[in-house]
């Protein structure tokens, strides 16, 4: 359904610090910078990148918005989210851990980028 996601950073360089720290505890390699200035990482036929909006504003967060990145264990969100923080994310929300029972069951943690991004680890068990 998705190609890929792209956020505005306004710092792009603390941004591009944050994301490979988030993104490499998932296990993605260090992000890639175009002529254009935007970053890219690919991993898992994903793709997620960073950007200056190209109007010349500030970047901004959607209020409402999420954008969610997938664990492979509670132990592994748990990394992402303390990488992130370290690199200058801000927790939100309840702290991690697991939410809803049964087959709606799943292990979150959420922060927010330097940029104000609310962003999400999930995983989900197998079934």
């Amino acid at each position: 359904m998705f190609s890929h996601v792209m956020l505005g950073a306004s710092d792009l360089d603390q941004s591009r610090q944050f994301y490979d720290a988030l993104l490499g505890a998932l296990g993605c390699k260090p992000g890639f910078t175009d002529p254009k200035n935007r970053t890219f990482w690919r991993h898992a036929g994903s793709t997620f990148a960073i950007t200056a909006p190209i109007n010349g504003e500030p970047a901004c967060h959607g209020n409402g918005s999420t954008t969610g990145f997938a664990a492979e264990s509670p132990e592994q969100a748990d990394a992402a989210h303390a990488a992130g923080v370290a690199a200058g994310g801000v927790t939100c929300e309840d702290p991690p851990g697991w939410r809803g029972e049964g087959a709606g069951r799943m292990y979150l943690a959420y922060l927010r980028d330097p940029a104000g991004n609310k962003l999400c680890v999930l995983h989900r068990p197998p079934k």
